[in-house]
């Protein structure tokens, strides 16, 4: 999974197609296995545009969508944001949650 800049961040929000965004900060225990959970849903999902992103250096983020707390992972689909997860459970409940938006 890539860092992305928030140049990167804006053109995949805008984009026609489904993106992921991790958020994250980096002395978070739980963003740690989170991104880690990540990563193995990466693999499984190819196709699918999966950035990150340190709050600690892109603090607007979290005001603009209203993040709430790290980890957090924003789901968006043409544009829109469609949902919003902070408890990421496991693999299989994280494949579930991003194919249910396709």
């Amino acid at each position: 999974m890539q860092e992305w800049s928030q140049l990167e961040i804006e053109e995949a929000v805008n984009g026609q197609e489904t993106a992921l965004i991790y958020l994250y900060t980096p002395m978070c225990g739980t963003c740690q296995m989170a991104g880690k959970m990540l990563t193995v849903t990466e693999q499984l999902l190819p196709e699918q545009k999966i950035g990150k992103a340190d709050l600690n250096y892109m603090p607007q983020l979290a005001e603009q969508w209203g993040v709430e707390s790290v980890p957090c992972l924003l789901i968006f689909k043409e544009g829109n944001l469609q949902e919003k997860l902070y408890a990421f459970r496991s693999v299989p409940y994280l494949l579930d949650r991003i194919r249910s938006i396709y």
